[in-house]
């Protein structure tokens, strides 16, 4: 009986071991200056969802990295036709991945029109338009809220949005991530999963996420979701962002 245990723990540390993540890239933010233009893109593309702010070009007073970390700024002031700017990063142009793991640890602004977001966009976009290029949102926040919000959106008959939520005390540090792979795509904060979505042979016509996906920071001010600023709102506001890792699964 004894050994049949001992054989059954090997047998689980074995299949632990055996589906291991390896580290395929990152970026640790440990330079000074603009972010590094190998990995990253500035967006400057209109303003959608009827938000407020101009997303300016590698504008290092909306985009810098210092001691260890991205700094993404909101700022009220007018520019170009707008009253905020903030930035946009992509690594559109730079790397996708199709599958594996990717993860930020971010801290996050609050207030009332705040809304920053970490996620993934379907590279065929340019080919096929938005929701058919799928969009699989690591995490977003709006406002003041103790929760944040993770959703993929995708093209079924029209915009298909499925998604969850996990609470969360956003204004300090916590790792945000997916996990993702030909059966499904799951959501944790801190290694906790909260949430976790069915994508085996097509489920649903959501085809579009066996498909190379890049990355996206960005801190919107404004828009459908959250609403505009108001009185309590604090400017200029920070999102702040520790690292970013992309790992595939690796079988021994």
């Amino acid at each position: 009986m004894r050994r049949n245990i001992v054989l059954a723990l090997l047998f689980i540390v074995f299949q632990i071991q055996a589906q291991s993540w390896k580290l395929v890239w990152s970026d640790e933010f440990n330079t000074t200056g603009l972010p590094d233009s190998t990995k990253w893109m500035t967006e400057t593309a209109a303003a959608r969802n009827n938000e407020l702010q101009h997303y300016t070009d590698r504008r290092i007073e909306n985009i810098h990295v210092e001691k260890g970390n991205l700094f993404i700024v909101a700022r009220k002031e007018a520019y170009q036709g707008a009253k905020y700017t903030s930035a946009r990063l992509s690594t559109d142009g730079k790397i996708n991945f199709r599958y594996g793991k990717i993860e930020a640890r971010i801290k996050l602004p609050a207030g009332q029109g705040i809304w920053p977001a970490f996620w993934l966009l379907g590279q065929c976009i340019k080919q096929t338009g938005s929701p058919a290029c799928g969009e699989i949102d690591i995490m977003e926040h709006v406002n003041n809220e103790n929760k944040i919000h993770g959703t993929m959106h995708w093209n079924h008959n029209g915009l298909i949005s499925q998604g969850g939520t996990a609470d969360c005390q956003v204004q300090q540090f916590h790792i945000y991530a997916v996990e993702w792979d030909k059966n499904a795509i799951k959501w944790l904060l801190d290694g906790r999963m909260y949430q976790e979505i069915n994508i085996r042979k097509n489920r649903n016509n959501t085809q579009a996420f066996h498909k190379p996906f890049y990355i996206i920071l960005n801190l919107a001010i404004g828009g459908n979701w959250p609403g505009d600023p108001d009185s309590t709102t604090v400017f200029p506001d920070t999102m702040k962002v520790d690292y970013v890792r992309v790992y595939k699964r690796i079988r021994y």
